[in-house]
């Protein structure tokens, strides 16, 4: 499992999308305005945002004061979810993969030490990424900022 730029960028990008502005708790906000704030091609955050849209986590409003914003609340939308839409299963190896498991190829899969371990691994990561929302993110980053010296 390796993040991918696609999905940092888009991990990001929803971060700044669950950041609540003034009294409005899920703001509409510009590509060009992310992508100068997090250091992103436009173009490149375009097809990031568009796939996310296309599966439900993002909405779109056209128009003047358009752009993007959460489908859902931020408490309602995991790492997880974000993290397999922009860059597919979470296993380390497609033996262990719940979502596209393929045979390795080892004589005895249900043996397999390095299968046992990398399963491990995956289970790891996918807690991790499934109980953590954009939410418990904002809030984690807020906590920091907020800390003397920093």
């Amino acid at each position: 499992m390796r993040l991918s730029k696609r999905g940092e960028y888009g991990l990001r990008a929803m971060i700044v999308l669950a950041e609540p502005v003034g009294k409005n708790s899920m703001p509409v906000i510009q590509i060009k305005e992310i992508a100068q704030r997090e250091h992103i091609s436009s173009k490149f955050l375009e097809q990031i945002l568009l796939a996310l849209k296309n599966t439900g986590l993002l909405q779109s409003k056209m128009g003047v004061g358009g752009g993007y914003y959460l489908a859902r609340p931020a408490s309602e939308i995991t790492l997880g979810q974000i993290f397999r839409v922009l860059d597919g299963p979470v296993a380390p190896i497609r033996c262990v993969s719940q979502m596209a498991y393929e045979s390795c190829g080892c004589p005895d899969e249900k043996t397999c030490g390095l299968r046992l371990v990398m399963g491990d691994v995956r289970n790891a990561i996918a807690d991790i990424l499934d109980t953590t929302t954009l939410a418990d993110v904002v809030k984690r980053q807020n906590s920091v900022r907020k800390k003397p010296g920093k």
